[in-house]
């Protein structure tokens, strides 16, 4: 399994261990990440507010980039929901207008660039869902996440618009994910449902309030597990302001879904970079070290 790799920004800021535990999970799950060379913003989603041909040719960039790498199409893997959102967008439009490729490709030619639309952007979930596969993760795990209830949070961008591997309104990917690590699953409807997103920075009452909601419905679950850099942000690092604005204790382990089935096929925490992560419950950490004492 080979495929080109898009980071992304938040991967080398505020989501490093989201960066470290997918290349670590996928390299031991036999997969090879070539990381795409001199890979640039896309743009995220302040592009779109200054120009929309911007907020194309940023993530055409990356992509022309990619088919350089990999002439006979190669499918790019990318973790962040963002990222993944903006680099298929510019594939779905291209597709059906060429007379969008062709401005597209008028502004990356000042880079003697172009983009002929060869490559396939998929999400990290979609490739771990439906080419590791639930059955392939199983064969690997070492140390079955025993007794531990988790949450699956998906977010927004990696189900909406394109509905390419789950279904927005019902999604289901990760639960046989799930599974296969041993782990129980947290039955809510609150997975497919936005965090606030970038509210949190400009109108932070909402953000509170939506991510509020979130908590109070994983209530009974060991570990949120997200696939979104905005959303572990959002769900880890607001839980005191929360708990402040509810009155209610919101303390909720949040992990990235590589960082769980990574623990499940025998990395450490370390390898996962767990102690990038800014809510650890005491409650979270006493049960996954009673799964390696069992394993």
């Amino acid at each position: 399994m080979k495929y080109l790799y898009y980071p992304g920004c938040s991967l080398e800021g505020t989501a490093r261990e989201y960066d470290i535990s997918t290349r670590a999970f996928m390299t031991a799950m036999g997969a090879d990440l070539a990381e795409i060379e001199g890979w640039t913003c896309c743009g995220a989603s302040a592009a779109e507010a200054v120009s929309e041909l911007l907020t194309l040719v940023l993530p055409a960039r990356n992509l022309a980039l990619a088919e350089g790498m990999a002439p006979a199409g190669r499918d790019i893997l990318v973790p962040c929901s963002a990222c993944y959102l903006n680099l298929r967008r510019v594939e779905e439009k291209a597709r059906v207008s060429h007379a969008l490729k062709e401005r597209i490709n008028e502004a990356l030619a000042v880079e003697d660039l172009v983009y002929h639309g060869r490559t396939r952007t998929r999400h990290l979930l979609d490739v771990v869902s439906r080419d590791l596969g639930a059955a392939g993760i199983a064969r690997r795990v070492v140390r079955p996440l025993s007794g531990i209830r988790v949450a699956p949070y998906y977010g927004c961008q990696c189900l909406r618009p394109y509905t390419v591997f789950d279904d927005p309104e019902a999604p289901r990917s990760m639960e046989p994910l799930i599974a296969a690590a041993g782990a129980d699953l947290h039955a809510w409807t609150m997975g497919g449902r936005c965090c606030g997103a970038s509210h949190m920075n400009t109108k932070m009452e909402v953000g509170l309030k939506l991510v509020g909601a979130i908590l109070e419905a994983a209530r009974g679950a060991d570990v949120v597990v997200t696939v979104c850099p905005m959303c572990q942000m959002n769900l880890d690092a607001y839980q005191r302001q929360v708990a402040r604005q509810t009155g209610v204790d919101s303390t909720m382990t949040i992990l990235y879904l590589p960082q769980l089935l990574g623990l499940a096929i025998g990395l450490s925490p370390e390898d996962l970079r767990l102690d990038l992560n800014l809510a650890l419950t005491g409650a979270f950490l006493e049960k996954l070290e009673r799964t390696a004492t069992a394993a």
